[in-house]
């Protein structure tokens, strides 16, 4: 498996294959949402083919949030959201974070248990639309001595 920076393009094309997102996100919407942040979009590679994305965004100059991912089915159950993950952790660390945010709805368990496992902390319970779609807001803090 491969991780690298990717473009929006690109992106596009992975989200398309997530079958569990309803509507997944436009080309047009990605750029209108990371529109004058820095930001970062990272794809996994699997055999040539892009099979997992993550994207995210600075919230301030200590944070950044981790807005956007997921694994297409010819990706899964081989590491490929962990590996985006700890990818996106590092270059965190790298570029001086000191936290990480995402949300994750109760609709997507193999994400609330991935960011458990990761030493995600739930922070806040967003109650919307019908409990599958209830928000949950994870944090986690990054340091000096980032290790996995």
């Amino acid at each position: 498996m491969h991780i690298r920076e990717a473009s929006i393009e690109e992106a596009v094309t992975v989200l398309a294959a997530i079958t569990e997102f309803a509507r997944p996100a436009t080309e047009d919407e990605i750029k209108q949402r990371l529109r004058g942040h820095r930001a970062l979009i990272l794809v996994a590679e699997l055999n040539g083919e892009i099979v997992g994305v993550k994207i995210g965004y600075q919230l301030s100059e200590e944070c950044f949030y981790s807005w956007l991912g997921g694994v297409a089915p010819a990706g899964r159950r081989g590491g490929v959201a962990q590996a985006l993950l700890e990818a996106q952790e590092e270059w965190g660390v790298a570029q001086g974070y000191r936290e990480l945010r995402v949300k994750s709805r109760n609709r997507f368990p193999a994400m609330l248990r991935l960011l458990l496992r990761n030493n995600y902390k739930i922070e806040h319970l967003e109650k919307k639309d019908g409990i599958e779609d209830y928000r949950l807001h994870f944090i986690k803090q990054l340091n000096d001595n980032y290790s996995q």
